[in-house]
Protein backbone atom coordinates (compact mmCIF):
# COMPACT_ATOMS: atom_id res chain seq x y z
CA UNK A 1 0.00 0.00 0.00
CA UNK A 2 2.86 2.54 0.93
CA UNK A 3 4.06 1.63 -2.59
CA UNK A 4 1.24 2.26 -4.91
CA UNK A 5 0.65 5.71 -2.42
CA UNK A 6 4.25 6.99 -3.47
CA UNK A 7 4.20 6.18 -7.27
CA UNK A 8 0.47 7.62 -7.09
CA UNK A 9 1.98 10.75 -5.30
CA UNK A 10 5.33 11.18 -7.59
CA UNK A 11 2.17 10.97 -11.15
CA UNK A 12 0.41 13.89 -9.42
CA UNK A 13 3.49 16.11 -8.51
CA UNK A 14 4.57 15.36 -12.19
CA UNK A 15 1.07 15.85 -13.45
CA UNK A 16 0.89 19.06 -11.64
CA UNK A 17 4.67 20.38 -12.60
CA UNK A 18 3.03 20.09 -16.34
CA UNK A 19 -0.11 22.11 -15.92
CA UNK A 20 1.49 24.94 -13.48
CA UNK A 21 4.65 25.15 -16.25
CA UNK A 22 1.50 25.01 -19.17
CA UNK A 23 0.09 27.97 -17.16
CA UNK A 24 3.26 30.19 -17.60
CA UNK A 25 3.30 32.60 -20.28
CA UNK A 26 6.74 32.43 -22.98
CA UNK A 27 9.05 35.12 -22.33
CA UNK A 28 10.88 37.70 -24.92
CA UNK A 29 14.57 36.63 -25.49
CA UNK A 30 15.16 39.92 -25.56
CA UNK A 31 13.11 42.26 -23.29
CA UNK A 32 12.19 38.85 -21.03
CA UNK A 33 8.69 40.51 -21.05
CA UNK A 34 5.66 37.81 -21.25
CA UNK A 35 3.76 36.94 -24.69
CA UNK A 36 0.30 36.13 -24.52
CA UNK A 37 -0.62 38.24 -21.59
CA UNK A 38 -3.42 40.36 -21.93
CA UNK A 39 -2.10 42.30 -18.52
CA UNK A 40 0.86 43.75 -20.30
CA UNK A 41 0.15 45.06 -23.69
CA UNK A 42 -1.02 41.54 -25.23
CA UNK A 43 2.12 40.36 -26.88
CA UNK A 44 1.61 37.39 -28.72
CA UNK A 45 3.79 34.90 -29.46
CA UNK A 46 2.10 32.27 -31.88
CA UNK A 47 2.97 28.57 -32.36
CA UNK A 48 5.34 27.99 -34.52
CA UNK A 49 4.14 25.67 -37.38
CA UNK A 50 5.39 24.11 -40.46
CA UNK A 51 2.07 24.44 -42.14
CA UNK A 52 0.50 21.13 -43.69
CA UNK A 53 -0.16 21.84 -47.70
CA UNK A 54 -3.80 23.30 -49.20
CA UNK A 55 -6.07 20.73 -50.44
CA UNK A 56 -4.88 18.79 -53.96
CA UNK A 57 -1.31 19.45 -52.84
CA UNK A 58 1.61 17.42 -52.00
CA UNK A 59 5.10 18.37 -50.77
CA UNK A 60 7.98 18.56 -53.07
CA UNK A 61 11.62 19.25 -50.49
CA UNK A 62 13.81 21.06 -52.57
CA UNK A 63 17.14 21.15 -53.40
CA UNK A 64 19.84 21.90 -56.37
CA UNK A 65 19.90 20.05 -59.94
CA UNK A 66 21.09 20.81 -63.46
CA UNK A 67 18.10 22.64 -64.84
CA UNK A 68 18.22 21.79 -68.77
CA UNK A 69 20.41 18.57 -67.29
CA UNK A 70 17.98 16.05 -68.73
CA UNK A 71 17.95 16.72 -72.29
CA UNK A 72 20.32 14.77 -74.57
CA UNK A 73 19.71 16.02 -77.67
CA UNK A 74 18.49 19.67 -79.36
CA UNK A 75 16.55 18.59 -82.31
CA UNK A 76 15.06 21.74 -82.54
CA UNK A 77 18.19 24.06 -82.65
CA UNK A 78 16.64 26.30 -80.18
CA UNK A 79 19.87 26.94 -78.22
CA UNK A 80 17.66 27.61 -75.27
CA UNK A 81 17.79 25.61 -72.04
CA UNK A 82 21.69 25.55 -71.38
CA UNK A 83 22.76 23.27 -68.55
CA UNK A 84 22.77 25.49 -65.44
CA UNK A 85 22.97 24.33 -61.81
CA UNK A 86 20.47 26.05 -59.42
CA UNK A 87 18.91 25.41 -55.99
CA UNK A 88 14.78 24.70 -56.04
CA UNK A 89 13.46 25.72 -52.42
CA UNK A 90 10.87 23.30 -51.03
CA UNK A 91 7.53 23.59 -52.11
CA UNK A 92 3.88 22.18 -52.65
CA UNK A 93 2.94 20.92 -55.74
CA UNK A 94 -0.54 19.45 -57.33
CA UNK A 95 -0.84 16.35 -57.51
CA UNK A 96 -2.47 15.79 -60.95
CA UNK A 97 -3.07 18.52 -63.70
CA UNK A 98 -6.25 20.30 -62.88
CA UNK A 99 -9.69 18.52 -64.68
CA UNK A 100 -12.61 19.48 -66.14
CA UNK A 101 -14.60 19.16 -62.78
CA UNK A 102 -12.32 21.67 -60.80
CA UNK A 103 -13.07 24.19 -63.45
CA UNK A 104 -16.68 23.39 -63.53
CA UNK A 105 -16.71 24.08 -59.64
CA UNK A 106 -14.99 27.69 -60.81
CA UNK A 107 -17.93 28.07 -63.38
CA UNK A 108 -20.33 27.24 -60.69
CA UNK A 109 -19.17 29.60 -58.05
CA UNK A 110 -19.07 32.37 -60.93
CA UNK A 111 -22.91 31.57 -61.85
CA UNK A 112 -24.00 31.79 -58.46
CA UNK A 113 -22.20 34.38 -57.28
CA UNK A 114 -22.48 36.93 -59.79
CA UNK A 115 -25.42 36.03 -61.65
CA UNK A 116 -25.84 38.90 -63.61
CA UNK A 117 -22.46 39.26 -64.56
CA UNK A 118 -22.47 37.60 -68.45
CA UNK A 119 -19.14 38.85 -69.39
CA UNK A 120 -17.07 37.64 -65.99
CA UNK A 121 -18.76 34.01 -66.69
CA UNK A 122 -17.80 34.22 -70.82
CA UNK A 123 -14.43 35.20 -70.05
CA UNK A 124 -14.11 32.18 -67.47
CA UNK A 125 -15.21 29.76 -70.15
CA UNK A 126 -12.53 27.81 -71.65
CA UNK A 127 -11.83 28.28 -75.55
CA UNK A 128 -13.41 24.76 -76.36
CA UNK A 129 -12.59 25.87 -80.26
CA UNK A 130 -9.32 24.75 -79.39
CA UNK A 131 -10.70 20.88 -80.77
CA UNK A 132 -11.91 22.67 -83.92
CA UNK A 133 -9.76 21.37 -86.96
CA UNK A 134 -10.68 22.70 -90.61
CA UNK A 135 -9.62 19.00 -91.73
CA UNK A 136 -10.54 16.90 -88.73
CA UNK A 137 -14.01 16.20 -87.54
CA UNK A 138 -13.38 17.24 -84.23
CA UNK A 139 -16.32 18.78 -83.28
CA UNK A 140 -18.01 16.60 -80.68
CA UNK A 141 -15.28 17.66 -78.42
CA UNK A 142 -15.87 21.17 -78.96
CA UNK A 143 -19.65 20.51 -77.42
CA UNK A 144 -18.48 17.85 -74.95
CA UNK A 145 -15.46 17.86 -73.31
CA UNK A 146 -15.30 20.19 -70.97
CA UNK A 147 -18.78 19.58 -69.89
CA UNK A 148 -20.46 15.66 -70.53
CA UNK A 149 -19.41 13.57 -67.28
CA UNK A 150 -17.83 11.17 -69.28
CA UNK A 151 -14.74 14.10 -69.56
CA UNK A 152 -14.93 15.19 -65.59
CA UNK A 153 -11.79 13.73 -64.48
CA UNK A 154 -9.66 14.71 -67.95
CA UNK A 155 -7.24 17.47 -67.69
CA UNK A 156 -8.70 21.23 -68.85
CA UNK A 157 -7.86 22.52 -71.66
CA UNK A 158 -8.57 25.43 -74.16
CA UNK A 159 -7.64 28.14 -70.90
CA UNK A 160 -4.73 30.38 -71.34
CA UNK A 161 -2.67 31.78 -68.84
CA UNK A 162 -4.31 34.62 -68.08
CA UNK A 163 -7.24 32.64 -67.69
CA UNK A 164 -5.27 30.60 -65.40
CA UNK A 165 -4.23 33.27 -62.90
CA UNK A 166 -7.74 33.95 -61.97
CA UNK A 167 -8.25 30.34 -61.09
CA UNK A 168 -5.59 30.26 -58.69
CA UNK A 169 -7.11 33.72 -56.84
CA UNK A 170 -10.22 32.19 -57.17
CA UNK A 171 -8.55 28.99 -55.36
CA UNK A 172 -6.79 30.54 -52.86
CA UNK A 173 -9.58 32.52 -51.91
CA UNK A 174 -11.96 29.06 -51.44
CA UNK A 175 -9.62 27.38 -50.05
CA UNK A 176 -9.28 30.07 -47.50
CA UNK A 177 -12.74 30.96 -47.06
CA UNK A 178 -13.82 27.52 -46.37
CA UNK A 179 -10.68 27.04 -43.01
CA UNK A 180 -12.39 29.61 -41.84
CA UNK A 181 -16.15 29.02 -41.55
CA UNK A 182 -15.44 25.14 -40.79
CA UNK A 183 -13.09 26.46 -38.18
CA UNK A 184 -15.71 29.22 -36.41
CA UNK A 185 -13.77 32.19 -37.37
CA UNK A 186 -16.71 33.22 -40.44
CA UNK A 187 -20.29 32.77 -39.86
CA UNK A 188 -20.57 28.33 -40.89
CA UNK A 189 -22.19 27.64 -44.70
CA UNK A 190 -25.12 26.50 -42.81
CA UNK A 191 -25.63 30.10 -40.89
CA UNK A 192 -24.71 32.22 -44.10
CA UNK A 193 -27.48 34.93 -44.88
CA UNK A 194 -29.91 33.65 -42.02
CA UNK A 195 -30.40 30.08 -43.16
CA UNK A 196 -29.71 28.54 -39.64
CA UNK A 197 -32.81 28.35 -37.27
CA UNK A 198 -33.22 29.93 -33.97
CA UNK A 199 -30.57 31.00 -32.29
CA UNK A 200 -28.28 29.79 -34.91
CA UNK A 201 -29.12 31.96 -37.37
CA UNK A 202 -26.92 34.44 -38.44
CA UNK A 203 -28.10 37.82 -39.53
CA UNK A 204 -27.91 38.74 -43.16
CA UNK A 205 -23.74 40.37 -43.79
CA UNK A 206 -23.13 43.46 -43.89
CA UNK A 207 -21.80 43.27 -47.11
CA UNK A 208 -22.30 40.93 -49.93
CA UNK A 209 -18.81 40.97 -51.14
CA UNK A 210 -17.13 37.35 -52.00
CA UNK A 211 -14.57 36.47 -49.57
CA UNK A 212 -10.84 37.76 -50.56
CA UNK A 213 -7.84 36.39 -48.63
CA UNK A 214 -5.70 40.04 -48.79
CA UNK A 215 -8.98 42.24 -47.68
CA UNK A 216 -9.87 39.79 -44.73
CA UNK A 217 -6.24 39.97 -43.41
CA UNK A 218 -6.29 44.07 -43.62
CA UNK A 219 -9.31 43.52 -41.85
CA UNK A 220 -12.02 44.71 -43.91
CA UNK A 221 -13.90 41.87 -43.68
CA UNK A 222 -15.93 41.96 -40.10
CA UNK A 223 -19.38 42.81 -38.92
CA UNK A 224 -22.96 41.24 -38.37
CA UNK A 225 -23.46 38.50 -40.23
CA UNK A 226 -19.88 37.82 -41.14
CA UNK A 227 -17.53 36.82 -37.93
CA UNK A 228 -18.03 33.35 -36.55
CA UNK A 229 -18.82 32.40 -32.95
CA UNK A 230 -14.78 31.49 -32.48
CA UNK A 231 -13.52 34.50 -33.25
CA UNK A 232 -9.67 34.35 -31.64
CA UNK A 233 -9.39 36.33 -28.44
CA UNK A 234 -7.67 39.76 -28.63
CA UNK A 235 -5.36 40.60 -26.27
CA UNK A 236 -4.54 43.96 -27.18
CA UNK A 237 -5.32 46.46 -24.76
CA UNK A 238 -7.43 48.83 -27.68
CA UNK A 239 -9.37 46.03 -28.59
CA UNK A 240 -13.11 46.63 -28.05
CA UNK A 241 -15.26 44.39 -26.95
CA UNK A 242 -17.78 42.41 -29.91
CA UNK A 243 -21.23 43.39 -31.11
CA UNK A 244 -21.11 41.88 -33.73
CA UNK A 245 -23.76 39.05 -32.46
CA UNK A 246 -21.42 35.82 -32.82
CA UNK A 247 -21.38 34.35 -29.26
CA UNK A 248 -19.14 36.60 -27.74
CA UNK A 249 -20.81 39.73 -26.91
CA UNK A 250 -18.81 41.78 -24.23
CA UNK A 251 -15.43 39.94 -25.00
CA UNK A 252 -12.46 41.11 -27.33
CA UNK A 253 -12.10 38.92 -30.20
CA UNK A 254 -10.49 39.57 -33.68
CA UNK A 255 -9.95 37.73 -37.04
CA UNK A 256 -7.56 35.37 -37.85
CA UNK A 257 -3.80 37.13 -39.06
CA UNK A 258 -0.81 36.01 -40.96
CA UNK A 259 0.69 35.18 -37.81
CA UNK A 260 -1.46 32.70 -36.52
CA UNK A 261 -0.83 29.95 -39.31
CA UNK A 262 -4.42 29.17 -40.02
CA UNK A 263 -4.36 30.36 -43.82
CA UNK A 264 -2.67 28.67 -46.51
CA UNK A 265 -0.45 30.70 -49.27
CA UNK A 266 -1.75 31.24 -52.35
CA UNK A 267 -1.85 29.01 -55.27
CA UNK A 268 -0.18 29.78 -58.03
CA UNK A 269 1.23 28.22 -61.36
CA UNK A 270 4.42 26.62 -60.58
CA UNK A 271 7.72 28.42 -61.96
CA UNK A 272 9.66 26.92 -65.08
CA UNK A 273 12.68 25.62 -62.90
CA UNK A 274 10.21 24.15 -59.85
CA UNK A 275 8.15 21.74 -62.68
CA UNK A 276 11.28 20.63 -64.33
CA UNK A 277 12.43 20.03 -60.53
CA UNK A 278 9.25 17.97 -60.19
CA UNK A 279 8.94 16.65 -63.29
CA UNK A 280 12.58 14.85 -62.91
CA UNK A 281 12.36 13.42 -59.16
CA UNK A 282 15.63 12.37 -58.61
CA UNK A 283 14.89 12.00 -55.27
CA UNK A 284 14.39 8.56 -56.26
CA UNK A 285 17.57 8.40 -57.38
CA UNK A 286 19.16 10.05 -54.29
CA UNK A 287 20.98 8.58 -51.75
CA UNK A 288 23.36 10.85 -49.38
CA UNK A 289 23.37 13.30 -51.43
CA UNK A 290 24.88 11.30 -54.37
CA UNK A 291 22.66 10.61 -57.62
CA UNK A 292 23.18 7.24 -58.85
CA UNK A 293 20.91 7.35 -61.62
CA UNK A 294 20.32 10.32 -64.15
CA UNK A 295 16.66 10.24 -65.50
CA UNK A 296 15.35 11.80 -69.54
CA UNK A 297 12.24 11.13 -68.35
CA UNK A 298 9.89 11.51 -65.15
CA UNK A 299 10.68 7.67 -64.49
CA UNK A 300 13.70 5.34 -64.80
CA UNK A 301 15.47 4.25 -67.91
CA UNK A 302 15.70 5.43 -71.54
CA UNK A 303 12.57 4.09 -72.70
CA UNK A 304 9.32 4.96 -72.85
CA UNK A 305 7.57 1.38 -71.67
CA UNK A 306 7.44 -0.49 -68.47
CA UNK A 307 9.28 -2.74 -67.81
CA UNK A 308 7.78 -4.08 -64.45
CA UNK A 309 6.18 -8.04 -64.93
CA UNK A 310 2.19 -6.93 -64.36
CA UNK A 311 2.72 -3.80 -66.74
CA UNK A 312 5.42 -4.71 -68.85
CA UNK A 313 5.13 -2.76 -72.78
CA UNK A 314 2.47 -0.68 -71.88
CA UNK A 315 3.19 3.20 -72.17
CA UNK A 316 4.58 5.19 -69.38
CA UNK A 317 2.69 7.90 -70.70
CA UNK A 318 0.08 9.34 -72.90
CA UNK A 319 1.89 10.80 -76.04
CA UNK A 320 2.08 10.29 -79.71
CA UNK A 321 4.32 7.30 -80.83
CA UNK A 322 4.47 8.44 -84.01
CA UNK A 323 3.27 10.37 -87.31
CA UNK A 324 -0.59 9.04 -87.21
CA UNK A 325 -0.31 6.72 -84.27
CA UNK A 326 -2.57 8.71 -81.30
CA UNK A 327 -3.78 5.19 -79.84
CA UNK A 328 -2.18 1.89 -80.95
CA UNK A 329 -3.59 -0.73 -82.78
CA UNK A 330 -7.15 -1.65 -82.43
CA UNK A 331 -7.34 -4.80 -79.75
CA UNK A 332 -4.34 -3.52 -78.47
CA UNK A 333 -4.03 0.34 -77.67
CA UNK A 334 -0.72 1.18 -76.44
CA UNK A 335 -1.54 4.10 -74.19
CA UNK A 336 -4.96 3.66 -73.59
CA UNK A 337 -6.10 6.64 -75.07
CA UNK A 338 -6.78 8.88 -78.26
CA UNK A 339 -6.66 12.31 -77.12
CA UNK A 340 -6.04 12.89 -72.80
CA UNK A 341 -6.79 10.19 -70.45
CA UNK A 342 -7.60 10.67 -66.71
CA UNK A 343 -5.28 12.88 -64.42
CA UNK A 344 -4.66 9.97 -62.70
CA UNK A 345 -4.53 7.07 -65.38
CA UNK A 346 -0.52 6.56 -65.56
CA UNK A 347 2.11 5.90 -62.55
CA UNK A 348 3.36 8.94 -60.85
CA UNK A 349 6.86 9.72 -60.42
CA UNK A 350 8.82 9.52 -57.22
CA UNK A 351 7.48 12.54 -56.21
CA UNK A 352 3.85 11.35 -56.39
CA UNK A 353 3.30 13.53 -58.98
CA UNK A 354 0.64 12.03 -62.03
CA UNK A 355 1.15 12.90 -65.89
CA UNK A 356 4.54 15.50 -65.40
CA UNK A 357 4.83 13.96 -69.14
CA UNK A 358 2.46 14.10 -71.76
CA UNK A 359 -1.07 14.04 -71.67
CA UNK A 360 -1.23 17.85 -71.50
CA UNK A 361 1.78 20.71 -71.71
CA UNK A 362 1.68 22.74 -68.68
CA UNK A 363 1.29 26.49 -68.47
CA UNK A 364 4.37 27.50 -66.27
CA UNK A 365 4.23 31.50 -64.52
CA UNK A 366 7.85 32.46 -66.45
CA UNK A 367 7.65 34.84 -69.70
CA UNK A 368 9.54 33.04 -72.02
CA UNK A 369 13.51 34.32 -72.90
CA UNK A 370 16.23 31.68 -75.17
CA UNK A 371 18.29 33.32 -72.66
CA UNK A 372 16.60 32.55 -69.56
CA UNK A 373 19.32 29.76 -68.25
CA UNK A 374 22.28 32.03 -68.70
CA UNK A 375 20.59 35.16 -66.72
CA UNK A 376 18.56 33.93 -63.63
CA UNK A 377 19.57 33.71 -60.66
CA UNK A 378 21.06 30.17 -59.41
CA UNK A 379 18.56 30.37 -56.40
CA UNK A 380 14.80 30.03 -57.09
CA UNK A 381 15.23 31.02 -60.54
CA UNK A 382 12.48 32.85 -62.22
CA UNK A 383 11.87 34.99 -65.02
CA UNK A 384 8.44 36.95 -65.13
CA UNK A 385 8.85 39.43 -62.43
CA UNK A 386 5.56 42.06 -61.94
CA UNK A 387 5.80 43.64 -58.78
CA UNK A 388 3.20 45.73 -57.66
CA UNK A 389 1.81 47.70 -54.33
CA UNK A 390 -1.69 47.33 -53.46
CA UNK A 391 -3.45 50.76 -53.67
CA UNK A 392 -5.23 52.36 -50.00
CA UNK A 393 -8.27 54.26 -50.66
CA UNK A 394 -6.92 55.78 -47.52
CA UNK A 395 -3.09 56.21 -46.43
CA UNK A 396 -4.49 57.63 -42.66
CA UNK A 397 -6.71 54.27 -42.48
CA UNK A 398 -4.69 51.87 -44.30
CA UNK A 399 -7.81 50.64 -46.16
CA UNK A 400 -6.89 48.44 -49.04
CA UNK A 401 -8.85 49.88 -52.48
CA UNK A 402 -11.11 47.38 -53.87
CA UNK A 403 -12.38 46.69 -57.17
CA UNK A 404 -16.23 45.75 -58.11
CA UNK A 405 -15.54 42.06 -57.19
CA UNK A 406 -13.78 42.78 -54.20
CA UNK A 407 -10.59 42.28 -54.90
CA UNK A 408 -7.69 44.87 -53.90
CA UNK A 409 -6.33 46.81 -56.85
CA UNK A 410 -3.08 46.57 -57.54
CA UNK A 411 -0.76 49.29 -59.18
CA UNK A 412 2.68 48.86 -60.78
CA UNK A 413 5.21 49.06 -57.93
CA UNK A 414 7.70 52.52 -58.37
CA UNK A 415 10.94 51.19 -56.40
CA UNK A 416 12.77 47.94 -55.81
CA UNK A 417 12.42 49.52 -51.95
CA UNK A 418 9.81 50.31 -49.26
CA UNK A 419 8.46 53.82 -49.19
CA UNK A 420 8.65 56.61 -46.89
CA UNK A 421 5.10 57.18 -45.65
CA UNK A 422 5.44 60.78 -46.63
CA UNK A 423 6.13 59.34 -50.17
CA UNK A 424 2.88 57.15 -49.78
CA UNK A 425 0.85 59.84 -48.95
CA UNK A 426 2.00 62.18 -51.58
CA UNK A 427 1.59 59.80 -54.42
CA UNK A 428 -1.94 58.84 -53.16
CA UNK A 429 -2.75 62.82 -53.16
CA UNK A 430 -0.51 63.31 -56.27
CA UNK A 431 -3.59 60.59 -58.05
CA UNK A 432 -6.40 62.50 -56.42
CA UNK A 433 -5.38 65.89 -57.15
CA UNK A 434 -4.89 64.26 -60.72
CA UNK A 435 -8.66 63.16 -60.76
CA UNK A 436 -7.27 59.53 -61.32
CA UNK A 437 -6.10 56.66 -59.28
CA UNK A 438 -2.45 55.27 -59.94
CA UNK A 439 -2.16 53.89 -63.05
CA UNK A 440 -3.47 50.00 -63.59
CA UNK A 441 -0.98 47.50 -65.02
CA UNK A 442 -2.22 47.32 -68.54
CA UNK A 443 -2.97 50.65 -68.68
CA UNK A 444 -2.64 53.00 -71.34
CA UNK A 445 0.18 55.27 -70.35
CA UNK A 446 -0.84 58.70 -69.20
CA UNK A 447 1.74 60.49 -71.47
CA UNK A 448 0.19 59.30 -74.84
CA UNK A 449 1.63 56.71 -77.62
CA UNK A 450 5.59 56.86 -76.00
CA UNK A 451 5.84 55.39 -72.38
CA UNK A 452 9.67 56.02 -72.47
CA UNK A 453 8.55 59.98 -72.94
CA UNK A 454 10.05 61.90 -69.58
CA UNK A 455 6.92 63.27 -67.38
CA UNK A 456 7.78 66.05 -65.11
CA UNK A 457 4.43 65.86 -62.66
CA UNK A 458 6.16 64.05 -60.02
CA UNK A 459 5.66 65.78 -57.13
CA UNK A 460 7.06 62.87 -54.85
CA UNK A 461 10.29 63.62 -52.57
CA UNK A 462 12.83 61.35 -53.74
CA UNK A 463 11.59 60.20 -56.78
CA UNK A 464 12.72 60.66 -60.11
CA UNK A 465 10.64 63.10 -62.48
CA UNK A 466 11.60 61.20 -65.74
CA UNK A 467 10.38 57.72 -63.97
CA UNK A 468 7.69 59.25 -62.02
CA UNK A 469 4.33 57.18 -63.31
CA UNK A 470 5.80 54.06 -64.46
CA UNK A 471 5.90 50.82 -62.89
CA UNK A 472 9.10 49.39 -61.64
CA UNK A 473 11.34 47.41 -64.11
CA UNK A 474 12.88 44.79 -62.59
CA UNK A 475 15.71 44.01 -65.23
CA UNK A 476 19.11 42.78 -63.45
CA UNK A 477 20.82 45.92 -64.90
CA UNK A 478 19.47 48.30 -62.26
CA UNK A 479 15.87 49.55 -61.44
CA UNK A 480 15.72 52.90 -63.08
CA UNK A 481 16.24 51.35 -66.68
CA UNK A 482 13.37 52.03 -69.40
CA UNK A 483 11.68 50.34 -71.89
CA UNK A 484 12.26 51.09 -75.34
CA UNK A 485 9.42 50.40 -76.61
CA UNK A 486 9.00 51.79 -80.78
CA UNK A 487 9.73 47.93 -82.24
CA UNK A 488 8.20 45.78 -78.86
CA UNK A 489 6.63 42.82 -80.58
CA UNK A 490 7.48 43.98 -84.17
CA UNK A 491 11.04 42.60 -84.67
CA UNK A 492 10.44 39.20 -82.84
CA UNK A 493 7.98 37.16 -81.84
CA UNK A 494 8.83 37.05 -78.31
CA UNK A 495 7.65 39.28 -76.11
CA UNK A 496 6.32 39.73 -72.18
CA UNK A 497 3.20 37.92 -73.25
CA UNK A 498 4.98 35.04 -74.38
CA UNK A 499 4.59 32.34 -71.77
CA UNK A 500 6.70 28.67 -71.02
CA UNK A 501 4.87 25.71 -71.37
CA UNK A 502 6.10 22.22 -70.88
CA UNK A 503 5.90 18.37 -70.39
CA UNK A 504 4.88 17.11 -73.88
CA UNK A 505 0.81 16.28 -74.66
CA UNK A 506 -1.33 13.46 -76.06
CA UNK A 507 -0.56 14.75 -79.60
CA UNK A 508 3.62 15.12 -78.85
CA UNK A 509 6.13 12.84 -79.83
CA UNK A 510 8.68 11.65 -77.21
CA UNK A 511 11.12 14.26 -76.84
CA UNK A 512 8.68 16.83 -75.76
CA UNK A 513 8.56 14.78 -72.62
CA UNK A 514 11.97 15.59 -70.97
CA UNK A 515 11.33 17.92 -68.59
CA UNK A 516 14.23 20.22 -70.02
CA UNK A 517 12.04 20.93 -73.27
CA UNK A 518 10.67 24.31 -73.17
CA UNK A 519 8.26 25.93 -75.79
CA UNK A 520 5.73 29.36 -75.23
CA UNK A 521 2.95 30.45 -76.39
CA UNK A 522 1.02 34.03 -76.29
CA UNK A 523 -0.73 34.68 -72.68
CA UNK A 524 -3.96 35.00 -73.69
CA UNK A 525 -3.91 31.59 -76.22
CA UNK A 526 -5.03 28.58 -75.57
CA UNK A 527 -4.65 24.95 -76.99
CA UNK A 528 -6.24 21.46 -76.67
CA UNK A 529 -2.59 20.23 -76.02
CA UNK A 530 -2.07 22.65 -73.11
CA UNK A 531 -3.49 22.48 -69.27
CA UNK A 532 -1.62 23.57 -65.84
CA UNK A 533 -1.37 22.33 -62.86
CA UNK A 534 -0.96 24.43 -59.07
CA UNK A 535 1.97 24.96 -56.81
CA UNK A 536 2.17 27.16 -53.40
CA UNK A 537 4.82 28.17 -51.67
CA UNK A 538 5.74 26.13 -48.64
CA UNK A 539 6.84 28.46 -45.51
CA UNK A 540 9.36 27.37 -42.95
CA UNK A 541 11.80 24.71 -42.86
CA UNK A 542 12.67 22.61 -46.21
CA UNK A 543 13.18 19.22 -44.79
CA UNK A 544 10.01 17.30 -45.82
CA UNK A 545 11.33 14.13 -44.91
CA UNK A 546 13.91 14.02 -41.71
CA UNK A 547 13.11 10.37 -40.15
CA UNK A 548 15.71 8.69 -39.95
CA UNK A 549 18.77 11.38 -40.50
CA UNK A 550 20.90 13.14 -37.98
CA UNK A 551 20.68 16.10 -36.75
CA UNK A 552 21.87 18.99 -34.88
CA UNK A 553 19.56 19.56 -31.65
CA UNK A 554 18.01 22.59 -31.12
CA UNK A 555 18.62 24.22 -27.57
CA UNK A 556 15.99 26.71 -26.00
CA UNK A 557 17.36 29.71 -24.35
CA UNK A 558 17.22 30.35 -20.81
CA UNK A 559 13.93 31.94 -19.43
CA UNK A 560 14.91 35.31 -17.94
CA UNK A 561 15.12 35.98 -13.97
CA UNK A 562 14.94 39.77 -12.95
CA UNK A 563 17.88 40.14 -10.16
CA UNK A 564 15.97 41.83 -6.86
Amino acid sequence: MKVLFTKTAIVLICASAVLSSCSKHQQSDKTGMAYNDKNNGGYEKFRQTHPSPGPGLIPIEGGTFVVGGSADQDVTYEYNNIKRRVTIPSFYMDETEVSNQDWLDYLHWINITYPQDHELYYNAIPDTLVWRKPLSYNEPYVDNYLRHPAFQDYPVVGVSWDQVQDYCQWRTDRTNENILRERGNLVAWKDMNGNGKGKNAAPAPASKEPFNTDIYLNGQIRGAGIDGKKMLPDLSPNAKPSTTGNGKAGKTVRPVRLEDGILKQGYRLPSEAEWEYAALALIGNTEFENIDDNKVYPWNGLGVRSSKRATRGLLMANFKRGQGDNAGVGGYLNDKADITAPVRQYPPNDFGLYNMAGNVNEWVQDTYRQTSFEEFDDFNPFRGNEFTNKRLADPTKGLYAKDKYGKPIKDPSHSNKKMKYSELVAMQAQAQANGNAPATPGAAPANGNNPAAPTTTSAIPGVRNDLAGKPYNADYRGYNDTVVTSLYGKTTLVNDHSKVYKGGSWNDLAFWLNPATRRFMDQDDASAEVGFRCAMTLVGAPEIHPEGKPHYSIKKGKPYKATR
